[in-house]
């Protein structure tokens, strides 16, 4: 890591990937664990209602492809469209993962948009925060809505690029970057990325990191976009870190010197 770089640090844990990636739509276990090994990821997000983590010991456990001891379980709450429900499927995950408090919460508003419904969001955001979860919280990409979940005390806030699944990119980049001036926790872009450039465009405007699933997932070759997601992930961040040149609308700037040219 560079010198000047911050730690990528959730909840009190330090990360030196900063792709976090799902673990759905995969062909089966074994293709979910290359393509997250060739991602670099350390944190998993795991959909409780969808995914086999223990709760029926008859079926392959994906914790047998993504062992705990190795990857960060991030357990989110997909499929859910009330609070209560939310609280309900998180509960249950803690008691799966043998007390594990740093979770994912996502509280949709429609089944064909899957935009979060933000005040059911808000509202078990500040259930689970007094029982003590460590809540990385799926909305919009209202800046106010971003601040309210910070002041509930969500230790990540993740407003989305474009509609989950949707592979439209970064859409509003100027929400975004209000989003950032304004919090001091972790800011990731979670939903709508569809390929690298999209990865490495969150992370030029200041992102702490990125979470994705479907544009690996839905990939021609998975395992070859999950290195290349992590390629963006790391080429973003360093030029972030660099600091871009300033945009000069309507005016050209030559990049060769214009003193002391050869015969002058």
């Amino acid at each position: 890591m560079d010198a000047m770089d911050t730690p990528f640090t959730i909840a009190g844990t330090t990360y030196h990937s900063r792709l976090l990636v799902g673990t759905g739509k995969y062909r089966d276990f074994e293709q979910t664990r290359l393509a997250v090994e060739a991602s670099g990821a350390q944190i998993v997000t795991v959909a409780i209602r969808r995914t086999n983590i223990g709760q029926d010991p008859n079926q392959p456990s994906l914790l047998d492809a993504l062992p705990p001891d190795r990857y960060t379980l991030l357990p989110n709450t997909a499929g859910c469209y009330t609070a209560e429900d939310a609280l309900r499927t998180l509960r249950l995950a803690r008691e799966l993962l043998d007390d594990h408090r740093l979770v994912k919460l996502e509280v949709l508003g429609d089944p064909q948009s899957l935009y979060p419904n933000v005040v059911e969001t808000i509202a078990a955001a500040k259930v689970l925060v007094a029982e003590g979860f460590d809540v990385m919280v799926y909305t919009s990409d209202d800046p106010i809505v971003a601040q309210q979940l910070q002041d509930v005390g969500c230790c990540a806030v993740m407003p989305l690029a474009s509609l989950i699944g949707s592979g439209m990119g970064i859409l509003n980049p100027w929400n975004l970057e209000i989003i950032l001036s304004r919090l001091t926790v972790p800011v990731i872009v979670d939903a709508g990325v569809g390929t690298a450039s999209d990865a490495a465009i969150a992370m030029e405007l200041g992102c702490a990191g990125v979470l994705m699933n479907t544009a690996i997932a839905a990939a021609r070759d998975p395992i070859r976009m999950a290195h290349a997601m992590k390629l963006g992930i790391e080429a973003g961040r360093e030029a972030y870190l660099a600091g871009r040149m300033p945009k000069k609308v309507y005016t050209a700037s030559p990049s060769s010197p214009t003193s002391g040219l050869i015969g002058s």
